[in-house]
């Protein structure tokens, strides 16, 4: 069951966290599903801190639905590592040595604009989340109160979601509602979006993926698909974690 609390705007927690032993279980974690023991995610890990690489890494070599090509403790390393290692998700720490995860986002749009990044800082401050955001990262994680949860937070955003740190994804929800008064309702809700797109919008964010959402509508898995495609072109977006931004901001959630 979705529930605000387990994991906003993703897939359910109990389906990610499925086999974080290493050996999936397959009843719980369907084929068509991206991260397979067979074609596992690729991460990067970016971290200064060798603590928090070691502790990330063990966690991600743990689960055979991913698996970690590289780790760099610096922007020098990460781009070096970056344009050697083919890899679907980014894992950067904020604040490194010689720069931040912010300016690796750029080289990840270059070499990799399939790819998805997550932020993961000790800073909890809306201007760096919001930043972060801003420029394009899936996510964003506080270190030491998201352990053991970077598997579900690669799964998350390899399967099209967003992860954010619950509390983070309170805050700001409570912030964008904040901008949203009883005036300016009608400017918040964009009339583009049709009622079915927006229901499969709300699908979206909460991690379903089209096959999913065919399921539990009982409409076409072609339909979903037609529809999801019409929401990109009306929010002007290329991905499903740029959608769920875009309904953030515009106040479709």
């Amino acid at each position: 069951m979705h529930t605000e609390q387990e994991a906003p705007y993703v897939c359910d927690a109990a389906l990610l966290s499925a086999g974080s032993a290493g050996a999936v279980d397959r009843s719980l974690w369907p084929d068509f599903m991206v991260g397979q023991s067979e074609k596992p995610v690729r991460v990067l890990l970016v971290d200064d801190d060798a603590h928090i690489r070691s502790v990330v890494g063990r966690e991600l070599m743990g689960d055979s639905r991913v698996l970690l090509v590289g780790q760099a403790a610096s922007v020098k390393e990460a781009r070096r590592l970056m344009r050697a290692e083919a890899f679907d998700v980014l894992l950067a720490d904020l604040n490194l040595e010689d720069g931040t995860g912010f300016d690796l986002m750029g080289l990840q749009r270059a070499l990799r604009p399939a790819a998805e990044t997550v932020i993961i800082s000790v800073m909890e401050g809306d201007t760096q989340l919001l930043r972060a955001i801003e420029q394009g990262a899936a996510g964003y994680l506080v270190k030491h109160s998201w352990f053991g949860s970077y598997v579900q937070a690669v799964l998350q955003v390899a399967n099209g979601g967003a992860s954010i740190t619950p509390h983070l994804a309170r805050r700001l929800l409570q912030r964008l509602r904040g901008n949203c008064g009883e005036r300016d309702a009608k400017a918040c809700v964009p009339e583009k979006l049709s009622e079915r797109e927006r229901d499969i919008l709300r699908h979206v964010a909460n991690g379903y993926t089209s096959q999913e959402i065919s399921q539990r509508l009982e409409i076409a898995l072609l339909t979903v698909n037609t529809h999801v495609r019409n929401i990109y072109r009306k929010l002007q977006v290329r991905s499903r974690a740029q959608a769920v931004r875009a309904a953030l901001t515009q106040g479709l959630l």
